[in-house]
């Protein structure tokens, strides 16, 4: 679990919401802030999957083509973010759960599903003082999509069900921050006539 640092903005909600998007979207940023904001933890499918390849030994790109071989590594984390959803979703508290399934994992139990999303070079620049080389990104994510869709029958890249889809690439920081800070505070379940349906995943 994650928080942000300490900033004088609050939010007062109660919401789950849930951050997707491909790396270097900007959603860790988005979510530290986020959970600083709201005053509530975050869990990252990615921090998962960085813990597991340090558990092993492995680099992220080794780990990776592990994930490719069975889907044990996939339906590991991918069950964990779901019980985590699962409780979250019934606790009536503020809460952010992260990764490239999530809006998908959790399901109806979100109040707030969010992709975050930049074209290719300005992600990669986002990327470059990262471990995970460019050459390592684009492997791992052909290699989700592949995994996702032959796992679950889902494409991955369709963003039909989201609330909000941001490119990051035309708002700074803040601006995205304060575009999705907007929609918490106006959202109100009075008005609410209800979201996109999602299928259930069975990790």
């Amino acid at each position: 679990m994650s928080t942000g640092a300490t900033t004088t903005v609050e939010i007062d909600t109660t919401l789950f919401i849930t951050v997707s998007g491909p790396p270097g979207c900007g959603a860790t940023t988005l979510c530290e802030r986020l959970a600083d904001a709201m005053g509530c933890p975050y869990v990252s499918g990615g921090e998962v999957f960085r813990e597991i390849a340090e558990d092993r030994d492995m680099s992220l790109n080794q780990l990776t083509a592990k994930a490719d071989e069975n889907d044990e590594i996939d339906r590991a984390i991918d069950q964990r973010l779901q019980q985590i959803a699962e409780k979250w979703g019934m606790a009536n508290k503020p809460f952010i759960l992260e990764s490239r399934l999530a809006g998908w994992l959790a399901g109806e139990r979100a109040d707030l599903r969010i992709w975050l999303d930049a074209p290719e070079d300005v992600r990669l620049a986002r990327i470059e003082e990262r471990v995970e080389t460019e050459a390592e990104m684009r492997v791992r994510e052909v290699s989700e999509a592949g995994r996702y869709q032959s796992y679950y029958d889902i494409d991955i890249d369709d963003r039909e069900f989201y609330d909000l889809n941001i490119n990051t690439a035309r708002w700074g920081k803040e601006g995205v921050f304060n575009l999705v800070r907007t929609a918490l505070e106006e959202y109100d379940p009075d008005v609410d006539e209800g979201a996109f349906s999602t299928p259930n995943l069975n990790p």
